[in-house]
């Protein structure tokens, strides 16, 4: 029998509950006549406090409380492609058909799948089979692009009793496994749920190796990510965080995307449901939604449920990553979640920490954080998968010193700082190349040498440098002037100016700029370190700055971005050539600048 309660007090998102003897913590429960959705977060003797996911305005004292005894779940099985939910996984459409009305009903109840729709199964084992959990049994064609991998539960290892291929819903039975750890049957469906806030088992956790390819110039050269690891972009508002992710959801080399708007503004998520149906995928040439899933959690939602999104979005992730799948999940963004982990702090009457947010907000981002990762499944064969977790915070002011940038930076290995000055100018990404940093670069060292080049190490390092030492140079000019330095250090302002603004820069919204494979970034950077070593040499040989800041070469830089992939490579050999047949004609020119 359910437990039941009592409501006692409500404050907000926060209802106390009492007769909830027998509960456990983190028990889903269902809060008054509406029957809204809510979470226990404390107990105290027979007090329940419950976290509610739905506005509680008309919730009175006296109504009942009724424990589900089981944990908030989400359910996982084929349909969960190119569908979006809000946070705390009810589908919008669904509901938006159930209600007939454009806004979500309190105490609305819709399943997350489709249990009504039918799906071809193809089962890949037979009866007689041994299996253990994490192997697959069988397969269903979710979308063109995805494959829904049907695996035994976890915690089951027998043989396969009974089998068979067919069309079924998600809630009918199509295997039945003999379990020789308990002795009984398991039947398994399409479909299953799992605690949000329960990790999913793996055998192995996998140090990082493969870089996981982007397509914006900034970070695939500078600042890379691996596949499996973490990231984090700060700014100020304005900065480009939401356009940045955008970039990444629709270019990065993932198989599938979860994309959760957690507190963002309205009109940001009606903008990313509006878009993502209508791009395509630039591997496939089909629909980006086929390997999609949007989960909508905007700001005008009631502020508890960002909460619940971060974990929805993760569990998600976690299960195309179980059937063998390199997932990408975007946060957009933690400060809001953050936000909402200090109000309910607040109630709860707990002790700030800094700035108002609960004292254990470090810990809860690192439990966030730390379910991204390289790993190998579970199941008989060895199998490799990855979720690579890409978080945007959004510090008020830009302040990178606030408690929320600073606690994320303590757990995730990439730090990719939007700058408002950046954007100002309209240099987007506006990822500030002297504040960010990727420390994955030592482990992608081997990596680079074997897919990119033995050479591209060198390239970056350099760029790199030339960027630093720009900024130092620009400071002397601002003291003293441009007439006191020397040719070699005015041949690095030159040089950083065109990684800067041919290089850097890079225009999301054409059609051959928005994504850059690897292979035309080295070809771009290398056309301009060419140029720096040919301008060294010459300078040494005495040549006056003026001479190579005359080069026709030099107004060629800008278009290089904007030639189309299928013909970068003959184009870079011919104006590599072009670079160097130039700088063989200077004549020396004295010690001049």
């Amino acid at each position: 029998m359910k437990k039941q309660g009592q409501i006692v007090k409500v404050t907000g998102p926060l209802v106390i509950a009492s007769g909830m003897t027998g509960t456990k913590m983190f028990d889903m429960v269902k809060v008054g006549d509406l029957q809204l959705i809510g979470e226990i977060i404390r107990l105290d003797g027979d007090n329940a406090y419950v976290q509610v996911y739905e506005e509680t305005s008309g919730v009175g004292p006296g109504e009942p409380v009724v424990s589900t005894e089981k944990p908030l779940s989400v359910e996982l099985g084929p349909g969960l492609i190119g569908n979006f939910f809000d946070g705390i996984q009810r589908p919008l459409e669904a509901i938006e058909k159930a209600s007939g009305s454009i806004y979500i009903a309190r105490g609305i109840d819709v399943p997350a799948l489709d249990y009504a729709k039918k799906w071809d199964f193809t089962a890949t084992v037979k009866s007689g089979d041994s299996v253990e959990a994490g192997d697959i049994i069988g397969t269903v064609q979710e979308t063109e692009l995805i494959q829904s991998r049907t695996l035994v539960p976890h915690g089951v290892k027998g043989t396969i009793k009974s089998i068979q291929s067919g069309s079924f819903n998600v809630t009918e039975v199509v295997a039945v496994v003999a379990d020789t750890v308990t002795g009984q049957d398991v039947e398994v469906k399409l479909a299953h749920f799992w605690p949000v806030r329960i990790p999913r088992p793996v055998k192995q956790k996998l140090p990082p190796r493969t870089q996981m390819m982007t397509g914006q110039r900034v970070i695939d050269t500078f600042f890379p990510l691996v596949k499996g690891g973490t990231a984090a972009i700060p700014g100020p508002f304005g900065a480009g965080k939401t356009v940045t992710q955008h970039q990444l959801a629709k270019w990065s080399e993932a198989e599938v995307v979860v994309y959760v708007g957690c507190g963002e503004r309205g009109n940001e998520m009606t903008d990313v449901l509006k878009e993502f149906p209508e791009l395509i995928d630039p591997k496939s040439g089909k629909p980006l939604m086929d390997r999609t899933v949007l989960i909508a959690n905007t700001s005008n939602m009631p502020v508890a449920a960002r909460e619940a999104s971060i974990y929805t979005g993760i569990t998600l992730a976690e299960y195309f990553r179980d059937q063998g799948y390199h997932v990408a999940i975007m946060a957009d963004s933690t400060s809001r979640w953050a936000e909402a982990l200090r109000e309910m702090s607040g109630r709860l009457e707990e002790m700030p920490g800094e700035e108002g947010y609960p004292a254990y907000l470090g810990s809860k981002l690192a439990t966030f954080y730390e379910r991204a990762g390289m790993v190998h499944l579970l199941g008989t064969e060895t199998r490799e998968a990855s979720v690579s977790v890409i978080g945007a915070v959004s510090p008020p002011g830009g302040d990178f010193s606030e408690p929320v940038t600073q606690n994320t930076l303590r757990v995730v290995k990439v730090f990719w700082a939007l700058s408002s000055s950046l954007a100002y100018q309209r240099h987007f990404p506006a990822i500030d190349w002297l504040q960010s940093y990727s420390q994955y670069v030592p482990q992608l060292t081997e990596f680079w040498r074997i897919n990119i080049g033995e050479e591209w190490a060198e390239m970056r390092a350099l760029g790199m440098r030339l960027l630093k030492e720009e900024a130092d140079l620009k400071e002397i000019v601002r003291l003293v002037g441009i007439d006191s330095l020397t040719r070699e250090q005015r041949l690095i302002l030159h040089t950083s100016k065109q990684i800067r603004e041919d290089f850097l820069h890079q225009n999301s919204f054409h059609e051959v700029d928005t994504y850059t494979p690897i292979e035309k970034q080295k070809a771009m950077l290398n056309v301009i370190l060419t140029m720096y070593k040919q301008g060294v040499e010459a300078i040494h040989a005495g040549v006056s700055f003026a001479k190579i800041e005359a080069l026709a070469c030099n107004a060629k830089y800008a278009d290089m971005k904007y030639v189309p992939t299928s013909e970068f490579a003959e184009y870079f050999k011919s104006f590599e050539s072009e670079i160097k047949n130039e700088f063989s004609t200077l004549n020396v020119g004295g010690n001049n600048a």
